[in-house]
């Protein structure tokens, strides 16, 4: 009985390798065909969308099947049957190829959102091709993984990095970002770290805030490229995420010693301390902080790093999106010539340069050629040798101080430049982030992908190339005061 059935499954296997097989023999004499003729006259001869046709039809109609998928939904008496192709199946996935050595019947415990899923999962197997949606994903990438089928999971990794952006009714973020955790795809858990990092003020005011996990809480608040409003944005933040998750007592102490409260004006200091109900408990725990953080306001930076360690986070500004901290800039068809912009910040965060001020100018040019670079104009070089070189340079901003040899001792003033694409419900989102001392000439990808002649550029929001220019002051330890 069992040589009986297996004989017949070699039967139906073999019938299924056979139709395979005529067709990639048909498309093979054509093109042997074509090659038969003159290299004047040669042709490539390409049947490969009648290919992918005809196998489609297999799976649709089951011919020549030679094997069963019954699909189980977890916790549900749903069965979904599928007549499939050993061939086809064993040749894309390894997991496939070694459950069905010795059974043509497969019976599968999926859970329900990739159980209906299956279907058109297998039928990536036949055609190469799969739509995919947001919410879609995450099942498509776990039955991916799960069966080995590498090229399906980069590929919707792929897809999950470049639709961080997109828009959805309760976030996808946050999820994707523990999801790539348990899956050990570090890239992806990489892309959503940044976009959270980046888009911090957006992620803060949606209902994904709260289902961030102590873990990733802690990881970003140790990051200095978080983009927000200020540091009370961000603490008030904080304080909502701690009473609706309730972290143990160790996860909450972490987190509030994150904050920067130096970066918090001695006004608002004084206001949390009074209001705030999970300082009310845990106040002990960063006392030393806001201590030393009323110091900080109370003196000169110049004074306070002759006695005090300022080569620690608490005294790294983040990427404040607040006017004092830098400026906006829109730049209407950036392609068409060089701008400028002149705009003031705050000398530093301490309260004792709260007075002073910093004017700063920034010049954006589309197409930036070094000297070394640039055309000879010459008589004997055409107009039109001359403007294809042009057309070389690439984008470039510099932004110095409009004070001669602005220079303190103890700080220097790093530029971060944000870069915005795809506004969604109003919003911009940031794409890159650039730290840099003066020129983007010395990073190396400075919009590099961004093509600012096409209006159909993501880089472009209604024709218009949205930046936002943060000044930062970096302070360094002096020598201590005996």
């Amino acid at each position: 009985m069992v040589g009986e059935m297996a004989q017949g499954t070699w039967n139906a296997g073999s019938l299924a390798q056979a139709v395979v097989m005529l067709n990639l023999l048909a498309l093979t004499d054509a093109a042997h065909k074509s090659d038969l003729s003159s290299e004047t006259s040669g042709a490539v001869i390409n049947h490969s969308s009648m290919l992918i046709h005809r196998l489609q039809e297999l799976l649709q109609n089951g011919n020549s099947s030679d094997t069963t998928l019954r699909v189980h939904t977890t916790n549900s008496d749903e069965v979904k049957i599928i007549h499939a192709h050993q061939l086809l199946l064993s040749l894309h996935s390894d997991i496939f190829e070694g459950l069905l050595l010795n059974q043509s019947v497969l019976t599968l415990q999926e859970p329900a959102d990739c159980a209906v899923l299956f279907e058109k999962f297998i039928r990536y197997f036949y055609c190469g091709e799969i739509s995919v949606h947001l919410n879609q994903a995450v099942p498509l990438h776990r039955l991916a993984s799960k069966y080995h089928v590498s090229a399906l999971q980069r590929g919707v990794s792929e897809y999950m990095k470049t639709h961080l952006a997109s828009e959805s009714t309760q976030g996808h973020v946050v999820s994707w970002y523990h999801y790539a955790l348990r899956m050990g795809d570090e890239g992806l858990q990489e892309s959503c770290l940044k976009f959270l990092a980046w888009n911090l003020s957006t992620v803060i005011s949606s209902s994904e805030w709260v289902t961030v996990s102590d873990d990733l809480m802690v990881s970003l608040l140790q990051r200095s490229d978080l983009v927000l409003q200020n540091e009370i944005e961000l603490f008030s933040a904080v304080e909502e995420w701690i009473s609706k998750n309730n972290p143990d007592v160790p996860i909450i102490e972490k987190v509030l010693r994150s904050i920067r409260y130096a970066m918090i004006s001695p006004s608002q200091l004084f206001q949390i301390q009074k209001q705030s109900t999970v300082l009310a408990t845990y106040h002990s725990s960063v006392q030393d902080l806001f201590f030393q953080a009323f110091q900080f306001h109370s003196a000169s930076p110049l004074h306070f790093a002759k006695y005090f360690d300022v080569n620690c986070s608490m005294f790294v500004p983040r990427n404040y999106l607040s006017s004092s901290w830098g400026s906006q800039w829109i730049i209407n068809n950036p392609a068409r010539d060089d701008r400028s912009l002149s705009f003031q910040t705050q000398l530093g965060p301490s309260n004792h340069d709260s007075t002073k001020k910093i004017t700063w100018n920034a010049l954006f040019s589309p197409r930036w050629l070094p000297v070394s670079l640039r055309p000879v104009y010459s008589e004997s070089v055409s107009g039109a040798s001359q403007s294809n070189r042009l057309d070389e340079g690439k984008p470039r901003l510099v932004v110095t101080s409009a004070m001669s040899g602005l220079e303190f001792a103890g700080v220097t003033f790093q530029k971060t430049v944000l870069v915005g694409v795809r506004r969604q419900q109003g919003k911009v989102f940031v794409k890159h982030v650039y730290n840099v001392h003066q020129s983007t000439d010395e990073v190396s990808d400075f919009l590099v992908h961004a093509d600012l002649q096409k209006r159909t550029s993501e880089y472009l929001i209604d024709n218009s190339l949205h930046l936002h220019i943060i000044i930062k002051p970096i302070y360094h330890s002096l020598i201590k005061a005996k």
